[in-house]
C-alpha cells in the first residue's frame, strides 16, 4: 500500500539562504528580485525562531514562541514574505525539534526548570535523568574542579554568577553559604570534563551547549510548534526542513503528527542515508533533504580504478597505521569504539540504567543475573556494529541489529555464559522479551544512541582520518567505495522518481564539509593518481616541518580542491580537521605544539612557494575541472526531486567547513560565469515545464552508443527535456574522445536551452553535442 504523502504541491526548485545578525531578513528581501530572476520557485531559510544572541546559524534555538529579532523579528519576516510572493517566490523554512540551546539565561524554559526542578511545568520539556546525580542537573560549565573554580562563583541577589554566565537559585536559598547553597541547587555547576562521563541530559550529538527537547510529548510538540504552525497556516511560510530527526525518541509519531499539524505542507526531513538503505516508506514526507542524491552524483565523477590507484598511493604516502593499514571499515570500528566510550561515556552509562532496570523488574527469568558491566559491553558492542544511524518503529530492527553483528559482540566475552548479555540487549531491541513503558524507552534510547555514535565516529571522526580522496568524506558518503557506476545511477534515479519524486536534491549546504565545486576538482584526481603521486613527491621531497603524513595528504589535497585562497581559510579548516580525527589533538585536549607545527607546515608548504607545484596541476586539469563541475550543476538542477541551491552556488564556489561555508552571501554574484548561465538556464526551465519534473513526470535512461559510450550519462524527463554530461572528462581525452559516439535522443526535434540556434534530432554525434561546453541540456522544439 502506498502511503499517505504530504500536499502534492512542491517546490520546482528552492534557494537556500543562511540567515545570521550580518545577513537578516531585510537583506535576503533585498535579494529577491535577483533570485526570483534565478528561477526558483521558494526560498529556503535556516531557523527563524530565537537563538542564542550572535549565533550565526540559528540551531541553538532558545524560544519557540519568538521570531529571532537579531533578524528582524516576526514583522520583518513578515515583510520578507511578502516581498517574496510579490516576486512569486514562497518560503520554506528549517525547524529544530530535536533540542534547545543549553543555555539558562536567553531558555527561559530552561531557567525556569533549573529555578523549580522536576516540579516545573517546563520539566517535561528537557530529556533529564533526575535520578542520576542526586536529583541535580549536572552543568558542565566550570573552567576546572570546584575547588578551583569556587571563589569565581558569585551570588547576586537571586541568581549565581559565573563569569558571564548566570544560573537561578532555588526560592528560599539565597542566604545559604557557597557551599550548601550549590547543594540545595537543582543542578551543579561541574567542571566541564565532567561532561563526557557523568552528564544526566540527553543533548546534541556531544554537544553539551544543546539540551534536548522531548517532542514525543504532545504538550511539548504544541508549545515547541505553535509559532511555525500559525505561520504555516496563515501563508506566511509554505514548507519545512526538518533538522536531525533521528535524534528523537519517536521520529515515526513525531513525523506522523506534524503531517496532521500541518495539512500535509511539503517536509523534507535531514536523514542521512547509508549505501543500501531505504528512506521509511510510511514516513509522511516528500523525502530527504538530499544528501543521498549527492552520493549519487559526487560518485558519478569518481573513477573506480584510479581510485584504487590512488588509495595505493595514500597508503605508501601517509603509512596510516592508526586505522590498520587505511582500511575504511577498520577506521569507521576504530573510531566507533573511542567515541562510545569517550565522548559519549554518559550516553552509554544512561542507556545501561535504563537495561539495568528491566532487566531487574522483568518477570522473564532470561533477563535475570545480568551484569551492569555485561550489558554496558553488550550494548558497546552491537552499538559499534551499527552501520546505518539507527532502527526505526517502522521498520524491522533485525535489518539493523543482525545475527552476524550479534555474533561478532559475542566474541568480546571471555566466558560464553556472560556473552548471553548480548542474546538480551539484542531480543529486547527487537521486542522480543515484553512490553513495556521501560522496554519501549530502552529502545528508544538506544536508537537516539546510535544516531548520536554513527554521526560522531563517521562524519566527524573517520572522515578526518581516512583521507585518500576528501571529495568522498563528505555526510552520507562511502570513503571506502566513493565511485558510482552510471547503471546504479540511472537506478537511483528512476526509484527516486517512482517512490521520492519531490524529494530534496542537494550538491553543496551549510554542513557539507567541501563545497561541489571543490569536490568536483578533487575527483579529477582519480584520473590522474599518478600524477598526483608525482606531484606530492616533488612538493614533499625533504620532509621536513611535516607534523604526520596524513595531515600532509590531505593539506596537499584540500589546497588543489579550493586553488588560489586566502591563506587563513586554510589554515582554519586544517585546525579543525586535526581536531576532529583525534588522533593527535583534539577539542577537549590540545596539543599545542602539534597544532603550531600543522599551522607552521601549511603556510612553508601548502601556502607557501611548494604551493605553486599544486597551483601548476590544477590548471593542468582545469578543463577536466570544469567538465565535473557543470556536469555536476546541470544533474543536480534536472534529475529526479527538488533542486536546493546554496547560497552563492549558481556561479563557481569554493569553500571549505563551516565556518567558511556560512560566511554572508552577496547578491547578486561578482562573477557570473558559464556555471551561472547553466543554473539560470537549467532553473528557468525548470518553472518554465514544471510537469516535466514533477510528481507525474518520467525518468527515463539514455544509452551513448559507440567507442566513448561510458563517458556520456544522459537521460530524458517526460520526453520533454534530455540532460547530457560528460563523466571522466581525463579518461575520455586520453582514449582519443568522443570519436563516432551517438546519442539517440527521443523523436522529434531538440533545441539546445544553452544556445538555441542549435537544434538536434535522431541519434546526434556526441562530439557535436558538447561542442560547446561538456554538458548538454535540451527543450523538446
Amino acid at each position: 500500500m502506498t502511503p499517505e504523502r504530504p500536499d502534492p504541491v512542491a517546490p520546482t526548485a528552492t534557494y537556500r539562504l543562511q540567515l545570521q545578525p550580518e545577513f537578516p531578513f531585510a537583506a535576503a528581501a533585498e535579494a529577491v528580485p535577483y533570485l526570483a530572476s534565478l528561477g526558483v520557485s521558494h526560498l529556503h531559510l535556516s531557523p527563524v525562531l530565537e537563538a542564542v544572541p550572535g549565533s550565526t546559524h540559528g540551531y541553538d534555538v532558545v524560544d519557540h514562541a519568538r521570531v529571532r529579532e537579531e533578524l528582524g523579528g516576526e514583522d520583518g519576516l513578515r515583510a520578507l514574505s511578502r516581498t517574496a510572493r510579490e516576486h512569486g517566490l514562497g518560503l520554506i523554512v528549517d525547524i529544530v525539534p530535536n533540542h534547545m540551546a543549553m543555555t539558562p539565561r536567553h531558555n527561559h524554559a530552561l531557567w525556569e526548570v533549573l529555578r523549580e526542578g522536576p516540579k516545573s511545568p517546563y520539566a517535561r520539556w528537557f530529556d533529564i535523568d533526575w535520578e542520576a546525580q542526586g536529583g541535580q542537573v549536572l552543568l558542565p560549565v566550570l573552567g576546572g574542579p570546584l575547588g578551583q573554580e569556587l571563589g569565581r562563583l558569585e551570588v547576586d541577589g537571586d541568581v549565581l554568577r559565573y563569569y558571564d554566565q548566570t544560573f537561578p537559585l532555588r526560592e528560599g536559598t539565597g542566604d545559604l553559604p557557597l557551599p550548601r547553597l550549590l547543594d540545595a541547587q537543582w543542578y551543579r555547576p561541574a567542571w566541564w570534563r565532567l561532561a563526557r562521563t557523568e552528564l544526566n541530559y540527553r543533548r546534541f550529538f556531544s554537544i553539551s551547549e544543546l539540551i534536548g527537547v522531548r517532542v514525543e510529548d504532545p504538550e511539548v510538540f504544541e508549545a515547541t510548534h505553535d509559532k511555525i504552525l500559525s505561520l504555516l497556516h496563515e501563508g506566511v511560510l509554505d514548507g519545512l526542513r526538518i533538522d536531525h530527526p533521528d535524534g528523537l525518541a519517536d521520529p515515526d509519531g513525531y513525523l506522523r503528527r506534524l503531517y496532521e499539524a500541518t495539512g500535509g505542507r511539503w517536509t523534507v526531513v535531514e536523514k542521512i542515508l547509508s549505501d543500501g538503505e531505504r528512506l521509511p516508506a510510511a514516513w509522511p514526507v516528500a523525502g530527504t533533504t538530499g544528501y543521498d542524491a549527492l552520493r549519487q552524483i559526487d560518485g558519478l565523477f569518481t573513477d573506480p580504478a584510479g581510485f584504487g590507484e590512488l588509495l595505493g598511493h595514500y597508503r605508501r604516502f601517509a603509512a596510516p597505521q592508526t586505522d590498520r593499514g587505511g582500511q575504511w571499515e577498520a577506521t569507521v570500528r576504530r573510531a566507533a569504539y573511542k567515541v562510545v566510550t569517550h565522548e559519549l561515556a554518559a550516553e552509554t552509562e544512561r542507556l545501561t540504567r535504563v537495561a539495568e532496570r528491566v532487566c531487574a523488574t522483568s518477570p522473564e527469568p532470561a533477563l535475570r543475573d545480568r551484569a551492569p558491566w555485561a550489558l554496558r559491553t553488550a550494548l558497546q558492542e552491537l552499538l559499534v556494529r551499527m552501520e546505518v544511524y539507527r532502527p526505526y518503529a517502522s521498520g524491522d530492527p533485525a535489518t539493523v541489529l543482525t545475527e552476524e553483528a550479534a555474533a561478532e559482540a559475542r566474541l568480546a566475552f571471555v566466558v560464553p555464559e556472560e556473552a548471553g548479555a548480548v542474546d538480551v540487549v539484542r531480543d529486547l531491541l527487537l521486542g522480543r522479551l515484553g512490553e513495556g513503558p521501560e522496554h519501549a524507552e530502552f529502545r528508544a534510547r538506544f536508537a537516539q544512541t546510535a544516531s548520536a555514535l554513527r554521526a560522531k565516529s563517521v562524519e566527524d571522526t573517520a572522515f578526518y582520518r581516512y583521507v585518500p580522496l576528501l571529495s568522498a568524506t563528505e555526510v552520507g558518503g562511502n570513503p571506502g567505495s566513493p565511485a558510482v557506476p552510471p547503471e546504479d545511477f540511472h537506478a537511483y534515479c528512476a526509484r527516486v522518481q517512482r517512490d521520492w519524486p519531490a524529494t530534496g536534491v542537494v550538491v553543496s549546504t551549510h554542513d557539507t564539509k567541501r563545497s561541489a565545486d571543490v569536490r568536483a576538482a578533487l575527483a579529477v584526481l582519480t584520473e590522474c593518481p599518478e600524477w598526483w603521486a608525482d606531484v606530492l613527491a616533488e612538493v614533499t621531497r625533504t620532509g621536513e616541518g611535516v607534523p604526520d603524513a596524513q595531515l600532509a595528504w590531505a593539506a596537499w589535497q584540500t589546497v588543489f580542491g579550493l586553488g588560489p585562497s586566502d591563506p587563513e581559510r586554510v589554515q582554519g579548516a586544517l585546525l579543525k580537521h586535526v581536531r576532529e580525527s583525534g588522533l593527535f589533538t583534539s577539542w577537549t585536549e590540545q596539543e599545542p605544539p602539534y597544532e603550531d607545527a600543522v599551522a607552521a607546515f601549511v603556510a612553508a608548504g601548502p601556502c607557501g612557494p611548494p604551493g605553486a607545484h599544486v597551483a601548476a596541476l590544477r590548471e593542468r586539469l582545469e578543463p577536466y575541472i570544469r567538465a565535473n563541475l557543470l556536469g555536476t550543476a546541470l544533474l543536480h538542477l534536472t534529475m529526479p526531486g527538488v533542486p536546493d541551491v546554496y547560497q552563492g552556488t549558481e556561479s563557481e564556489y569554493r569553500a571549505l567547513v563551516d565556518p567558511d561555508n556560512r560566511r554572508p552571501a552577496k547578491f547578486p554574484p561578482a562573477d557570473a560565469g558559464e556555471k551561472n548561465t547553466v543554473t539560470a538556464a537549467a532553473l528557468r526551465l525548470r518553472a518554465r515545464r514544471p510537469a516535466a519534473f514533477g510528481d507525474a513526470a518520467t525518468y527515463a535512461p539514455l544509452v551513448a552508443e559507440g567507442p566513448a559510450a561510458a563517458h556520456c550519462v544522459a537521460f530524458a524527463r517526460s520526453d520533454e527535456v534530455v540532460t547530457a554530461v560528460t563523466r571522466l572528462s581525463l579518461r575520455l581525452a586520453e582514449a582519443g574522445g568522443w570519436r563516432e559516439t551517438r546519442l539517440p535522443l527521443p523523436p522529434g526535434r531538440w533545441v539546445d536551452v544553452l544556445t538555441p540556434e542549435r537544434e538536434f534530432t535522431g541519434h546526434a554525434r556526441v562530439e557535436e553535442l558538447f561542442g560547446e561546453l561538456p554538458v548538454v541540456l535540451l527543450e523538446r522544439g
